[in-house]
């Protein structure tokens, strides 16, 4: 597999990538994640204000990404900022299992949007693209969506997740075996900290194992 994001979305978002892995892992129940969601909840409730959420600079770097490609962030929040006032706001992270869980814990502590994807359920190589009219696209829990003029990350099938949602075609169900994490960085700055503590935490959660990191090529003009 390949990972290609094309020349439309850089020409507008120089600095958008993608970091990305492909792992075994065993799916159990939320009791794994549990206290760690617990920690995460606390933190973020006393750490920050709605208003605060959005002048951290990876959400303001993701947030000003959408406006310079034509989409109000307000309407069309990204997830990684969805989960951040979620919390802010007293409301309960969500308990799905534990490698949703830990994906969406992942996307708190590194102030990213992430994917957290049914790698069998992929056909192909993916690019990441503009989304434009002509998509059909239906969040996970969330239905038709608008995603004309935001990343979508497409297979041969179609396009199957953004940074605001990632479809029920390749979401994680009771028969996942093995994940695609996907990595959004709209500053195109990727840490090899970053990197570990994202490893870590699908390690120490998801039991994560075979872990391999998938190439992320940008298309030539």
């Amino acid at each position: 597999m390949i990972i290609t994001i094309t020349n439309d979305l850089q020409k507008i978002l120089p600095k958008f990538n993608i970091v990305a892995y492909q792992m075994d892992v065993s799916l159990v129940s939320s009791e794994v994640t549990e206290e760690i969601i617990k920690t995460y909840e606390a933190k973020i409730s006393e750490e920050y204000s709605l208003a605060e959420v959005l002048n951290i600079p990876l959400i303001k770097a993701a947030r000003d990404g959408y406006k310079a490609l034509g989409k109000d962030p307000s309407r069309y929040r990204l997830a990684c900022e969805s989960l951040l006032r979620r919390s802010v706001k007293g409301n309960s992270l969500y308990r799905i299992n534990n490698v949703v869980d830990v994906g969406n814990l992942l996307s708190i502590e590194l102030f990213r949007s992430t994917a957290i994807l049914d790698l069998h359920k992929i056909k192909g190589d993916i690019k990441i693209r503009i989304g434009n009219e002509n998509d059909e696209y239906y969040g996970i829990g969330r239905g038709l969506i608008n995603v004309t003029n935001i990343p979508l990350y497409c297979d041969e099938v179609s396009p199957f997740g953004s940074p605001t949602s990632d479809t029920e075609r390749t979401m994680i169900t009771e028969e996942t075996k093995s994940i695609l994490l996907m990595i959004i960085c709209f500053d195109g700055e990727f840490s090899d900290n970053e990197r570990e503590i994202a490893l870590d935490m699908f390690k120490t959660y998801a039991y994560a194992k075979n872990i391999i990191e998938i190439k992320v090529m940008k298309e030539e003009n």
